[in-house]
């Protein structure tokens, strides 16, 4: 890895050029995938490898709204036709009221969001406040989230009982703190250069973007049963909260096919997760490998100490404690007891060294994680 002495590229940069506009490419269509949500047969758009997630993650919500309706037979969808979609819900949230102030808003909210769109099929510019899991700098990208209403998070949390880290970050962007870091490095003041440290340090031991307490406070502050858009790594993902879990939509073309794989669970920040199907019973997925792989003692045992504090968290906050932690437990089993049949000799444990949170530094903070050990753990998309 490389330290962040140069500074990493910003989260959110586009992570593809803007198309040209040559012929149509193979990345410009989209298979769609029909599932039952709640009892109505409702399509779901996924994506190849690179696909323009932003896009994506926010015409799926509109899909699982059903404010957005395609036809019964249709598999294949083009951006061009995602993108008229989008711009008639953005046109149909014209407001009520009919007062000359709120109808010049309304249009100038209407050009700006028509001016950004373009960029939602190439990569989003957005930049991540540490302070809250809905702080982001406001720029003109924003828009269109807020004219459709659908909330954008992220868990990129600076710990508060952290107070060195609290002090060096405060209330910069990303932006900011990387700027903040190269003066600090070149400053005379050998506490400033100190400071300077500290926020590098904490880029470096937070480069997979989602932390402890971010993921923490992510659970508290989404509503049940609410859609939003989750970013981290420069990626966007369809966010739901059901029954006190946060699960992340499967839009992977990989699992166009498998009708039981829908949801993925967002519960810990290590990338153990479970697929569940579309009423967030576990499921296992045969047609991808890895999927139903065992994790190592040790993350089990680190998985158990962050569920135990997420039911602290849900009683101290007088919600009932999330009911789905003994089907995780079973599914960690199952998966377990499927693992050995397929893996005689089973990997040995990575050294103690990789266990350190902090070996998630080093990693360029825009770039997606890469799985460090994906024969050992569930697939992270």
């Amino acid at each position: 890895g490389s330290s962040l002495g140069v500074p990493p590229p910003i989260p959110g940069a586009a992570a593809e050029a803007p198309r040209g506009q040559g012929p149509a490419r193979e990345e410009d269509f989209y298979c769609v995938k029909w599932i039952s949500w709640k009892g109505e047969r409702t399509p779901v758009v996924t994506q190849s490898e690179n696909g323009p997630c932003p896009l994506l993650a926010i015409m799926n919500i509109l899909l699982l709204q059903w404010k957005v309706k395609l036809p019964p037979q249709k598999e294949v969808i083009t951006a061009e036709e995602l993108m008229a979609h989008l711009g008639n819900c953005i046109l149909a949230t014209q407001p009520r009221d009919t007062s000359e102030g709120l109808q010049l808003n309304f249009q100038q909210n209407i050009s700006d969001s028509m001016t950004v769109l373009p960029k939602l099929s190439t990569g989003l510019d957005v930049n991540v406040r540490f302070t809250g899991v809905s702080d982001f700098e406001y720029t003109p990208e924003c828009i269109v989230f807020d004219l459709l209403n659908i909330p954008l998070y992220h868990g990129w949390l600076v710990d508060p009982q952290s107070p060195e880290q609290v002090q060096a970050v405060g209330k910069l962007s990303y932006n900011q703190l990387v700027e903040k870091i190269i003066t600090c490095k070149q400053a005379s003041d050998s506490s400033l250069v100190s400071e300077g440290l500290v926020a590098e340090q904490f880029l470096e031991s937070t480069a997979s973007q989602l932390t402890f307490h971010g993921l923490c406070e992510l659970t508290a502050r989404a509503r049940e049963g609410e859609l939003g858009v989750f970013f981290r790594n420069n990626h966007f993902s369809t966010m739901i909260k059901h029954k006190g879990h946060l699960y992340l939509l499967v839009t992977d073309q990989g699992f166009l096919q498998e009708e039981g794989v829908v949801w993925e669970s967002l519960h810990s920040v290590d990338g153990d997760s479970c697929f569940c199907d579309t009423e967030f019973h576990l499921s296992h997925a045969p047609g991808k490998e890895g999927t139903t792989a065992a994790l190592p003692d040790h993350r089990l045992q680190q998985s158990q100490v962050d569920q135990d504090y997420m039911v602290a968290l849900s009683l101290q906050q007088g919600q009932d404690p999330p009911s789905v932690l003994s089907d995780l437990e079973l599914a960690r089993q199952l998966q377990h007891e499927e693992y050995q049949q397929h893996h005689p000799h089973p990997h040995p444990p990575p050294a103690p060294s990789q266990l350190l949170p902090a070996q998630v530094g080093g990693r360029v903070a825009g770039e997606r994680r890469q799985r460090q050990r994906p024969d050992l753990d569930c697939t992270l998309l």
